[in-house]
């Protein structure tokens, strides 16, 4: 009898199981055979893919970034780099509420409880932040944004969108204040306060909104 072939999804399929009982139901949820029993394989099969319960975790944090810098570098740049920070914006959210399992445990700190993650783990995904510093740049280049650190205004970007995710998934984003209309006061604030003129910057967020669209 040839042995059983491994299905090559149920690595995927593991992490967003996972990712989804540890998001909804905290640490204590994530044992081996419910796993297991979540995707519908043997706990030999988690074993497999992963040798403990913080390589699955760790794997989790890795799948979320990922699947963020996928949706980012998808962005096409074009010659107005404050549309292109934007549009980055907006992908940044879109995957957030697409994966928003994976972005919870991405971001989880102490609520991954007694899974470890290393300062490696946590600095792992900061590459998903070039394709925002490169726009970052090009808009300093072009004089749209005042002369600076491109890491340091990216940082700032990031710091500042991750707190409306975060609201955003909690649900508290709504009504006349929704998230949308709240990132694009957010985001112009922002980048007038780096140094776009404030019409300029107006203009870009339409032309931005338009290519969400």
């Amino acid at each position: 009898m040839s042995p059983r072939q491994i299905d090559p999804r149920l690595g995927a399929q593991l992490v967003e199981a996972a990712a989804r009982l540890l998001a909804e139901e905290g640490p204590k949820a994530l044992s081996t055979r419910r796993l297991a029993a979540e995707v519908g394989t043997s706990t030999m099969a988690v074993y497999t893919h992963f040798g403990g319960k913080d390589d699955l975790v760790r794997a989790m944090v890795r799948e979320g970034f990922g699947y963020l810098n996928r949706r980012l570098t998808e962005v096409a740049e074009t010659d107005d780099p404050i549309a292109d920070i934007a549009v980055l914006g907006w992908a940044y959210r879109h995957n957030a509420v697409e994966h928003h399992n994976l972005y919870t445990v991405m971001f989880g700190g102490s609520s991954l409880g007694g899974f470890a993650l290393t300062d490696d783990d946590r600095q792992h995904g900061r590459y998903t932040l070039e394709t925002l510093v490169k726009a970052v740049a090009r808009a300093m280049e072009v004089d749209r944004l005042d002369p600076g650190d491109a890491y340091l205004v990216a940082h700032q970007l990031w710091i500042q969108l991750h707190g409306l995710v975060t609201l955003e998934l909690g649900g508290y984003l709504i009504g006349p204040y929704d998230a949308d209309t709240c990132f694009e006061a957010q985001v112009c604030g922002m980048l007038i306060g780096a140094g776009d003129e404030p019409a300029a910057a107006r203009t870009s967020l339409a032309a931005a909104r338009e290519r969400r669209a």
